[in-house]
């Protein structure tokens, strides 16, 4: 485990600790924590983003977290005795008075990227007062960090079911939870399309020789055109372009395969989808 891992440091971290890294305002910020109960959150089956969100919204009135709740809510669901898991971020907008009922209110929670990064991941330990189930973030910053796991590592889905984004695939070529991802990307030659989301013009592509699909999409993560005409074009208009195409796998070819059969293949595609004539391959 490297000194860069945050997982190192579990034990010696602070929520407090996690969230000055997070640049976070923390008077604008509260800490709950839910438990599994009857009628309400009662197992984790019931731990699903729709289901978690529903049962925060809806709040008892006068509890602790006063007339005007803060902006930001850090949501933790017990994990054990007084371990606590990050489940979920909101940011509040207000009550919706028109729901208010004799006894509880529903505010307008929206899903927040705040610590997303470390969502299921994060456990710190919760105060003695158990039943204290909201702290302000200054109340909170010394909980400490007991745990940070690993990612869960995203399984390949198959060459055939392959549709990514360009942010996606930044994260294929970087992130470790997608290390089957590069084994089999780079197990292969192929043909593959990029598709603009925003026009709808397409782009045919191939990777031969000891390149292979990885090494070719590893220019596209880095630089959004890979050198292409047409799409170099496009990232000189705007640079950001490459947040609008999507990338599949049309074929593929065992390593072996000469390359003079990748590029029959190529050209049939580029004919089958017009994409000389409409869309953005020059050649």
């Amino acid at each position: 485990m490297s000194a860069s891992d945050p997982a190192a440091f579990a034990g010696h971290l602070t929520l407090g600790g996690i969230l000055d890294l997070s640049g976070v305002d923390q008077d604008e910020l509260v800490v709950i924590r839910h438990t599994f109960t009857a009628g309400g959150l009662e197992s984790a089956a019931d731990l699903t983003a729709e289901g978690v969100l529903a049962y925060t919204q809806w709040q008892t009135i006068g509890n602790k977290l006063g007339k005007t709740p803060p902006r930001l809510w850090l949501v933790f669901i017990a994990d054990g005795g007084r371990r606590s898991r990050l489940l979920a971020a909101y940011e509040n907008h207000g009550e919706l008075g028109a729901e208010r009922t004799d006894t509880m209110r529903r505010f307008d929670l929206r899903p927040s990227s705040l610590l997303e990064a470390l969502m299921d991941r994060l456990v710190i330990e919760w105060s003695g007062d158990a039943v204290n189930w909201a702290k302000s973030a200054a109340s909170a910053a010394s909980f400490p960090v007991v745990e940070i796991a690993d990612p869960e590592a995203v399984p390949f889905p198959g060459f055939d079911r392959v549709l990514i984004s360009h942010g996606e695939l930044r994260d294929v070529m970087e992130d470790s939870r997608y290390a089957a991802w590069r084994t089999a990307l780079g197990s292969i030659q192929g043909i593959y399309l990029i598709a603009d989301t925003e026009s709808g013009q397409l782009y045919v592509g191939k990777a031969d020789g000891s390149e292979r699909i990885l090494g070719r999409w590893a220019q596209y993560a880095r630089d959004g055109h890979g050198g292409n005409i047409a799409l170099r074009q496009l990232a000189g208009l705007d640079p950001d372009h490459a947040r609008h195409f999507q990338f599949s796998i049309l074929r593929v070819f065992g390593p072996s395969v000469p390359s003079a059969d990748v590029d029959q293949a190529e050209a049939h595609y580029k004919r089958a989808l017009l994409s000389r004539q409409f869309g953005l391959n020059r050649n």
